[in-house]
């Protein structure tokens, strides 16, 4: 069976390390923000190239105490990709924000910078205060023309980073572009812990002293809450000591995701699948996952597993046609016309460290036979 990695088989490289850091945790007695934290924190930090970093419960909570603590307030409008995760927003609700969707790039499946334009000279546009680019499948987004139209605008940015840990544009780590980011180490991510975790990166200090207030229950002097009282969204010190034994392997890691998509991007080349982008030298992706598209997702899929290969399937339903957030999709056909395409043709195929060049060529073959048969 050819699969993307479990999170068990993740930890294979550094199981002993693992097992001997929760052990100091569990030996010293601290297990709320203590020192593994305040250590991660820096860690991650100075790793990704921000002044600041702030641990949370999990990715949702990164998100939405981002966009509380840039200042979105009750109604504001906050542009987001409807082909994204429910997470996502999820936390823009949580936040007290009024999703806005807007469609995405054919290429990279992420927010377009052209058509967020468009949606910002629209009827739709007018209560928008802050974006939330999402740099899905490890894609990083366009964040230099995002960040020109906010500064244009007025908006605040707040990336959403789950999947993209160590992805770059220009040689500037994505988390570092906007007002503040928000990360997951959910058990299946490029740096995953083992269990749910979150962090918010900024380089602005008060941004990242909100962020601190907020997680902890609106203490900035303790038992004394301020603001709305904040919340409980804290990251334990045994997820941040895992954390601390993966993040020195994880340039490695991404190395290595970026040696087997090029595997794919080599043996797939000719067929009629949409590949996702290249590494290019200006834009640098992780891949998180090797998000393929084609009109025939579902019979590929199936041909696959015939085959003991296991292609996901992710996120097949948009946002906006979501019963929990249909409110909000926008009037008239079109208007999300790339994203809902995207969301009816994607289809993952296994890539992670662990897997082989061989296993690669394997799950390609088989890709290509089930084009060449003309089954697509």
């Amino acid at each position: 069976m050819i699969a993307n990695a479990d999170p068990k088989a993740n930890l294979a490289t550094c199981d002993a390390e693992v097992r001997a850091a929760i052990t100091r945790v569990l030996d010293s007695g601290r297990y709320i923000l203590g020192p593994e934290v305040a250590a991660f924190e820096g860690e991650f930090a100075a790793w990704l190239g921000a002044k600041a970093c702030v641990t949370v419960a999990n990715g949702t909570d990164a998100i939405e105490l981002a966009l509380r603590a840039v200042g979105v307030r009750a109604g504001d409008g906050v542009v987001v990709p409807a082909n994204t995760v429910s997470a996502t927003i999820a936390a823009v609700v949580a936040a007290g924000g009024t999703p806005v969707f807007g469609d995405v790039d054919p290429a990279t499946m992420t927010l377009s910078p052209e058509r967020l334009r468009t949606l910002l000279r629209s009827s739709r546009g007018a209560a928008v205060r802050a974006i939330v680019p999402v740099h899905l499948y490890g894609q990083p987004c366009a964040m230099p023309e995002f960040m020109a139209l906010a500064g244009e605008r007025g908006l605040k940015v707040v990336e959403d980073c789950a999947q993209a840990h160590g992805a770059a544009i220009g040689g500037r780590e994505v988390g570092t572009w906007g007002h503040a980011a928000a990360f997951s180490f959910y058990p299946t991510k490029n740096l995953a812990a083992l269990g749910d975790g979150g962090a918010v990166a900024t380089n602005d200090e008060r941004v990242a002293a909100d962020v601190q207030a907020l997680r902890q229950y609106g203490w900035r002097e303790r038992y004394v809450s301020s603001g709305d009282g904040g919340r409980n969204s804290r990251l334990d010190e045994i997820q941040a000591a895992v954390l601390r034994v993966r993040l020195p392997r994880l340039d490695t890691e991404n190395a290595r995701r970026r040696e087997l998509a090029a595997v794919y991007a080599r043996e797939l080349a000719g067929t009629d699948l949409v590949l996702p982008p290249s590494p290019d030298g200006e834009l640098v992706p992780v891949f998180h996952q090797y998000a393929v598209r084609t009109p025939g997702r579902e019979r590929l899929r199936v041909w696959l597993e015939a085959r003991g290969i296991v292609a996901q399937t992710l996120y097949p339903v948009p946002l906006h046609r979501q019963p929990a957030f249909a409110q909000w999709a926008p009037d008239g056909a079109g208007a999300l016309a790339v994203c809902e395409r995207c969301c009816a043709e994607v289809l993952s195929l296994p890539v992670h460290p662990a897997l082989t060049e061989a296993e690669v060529r394997e799950v390609a073959a088989a890709v290509r036979e089930w084009v060449t048969s003309g089954r697509g």
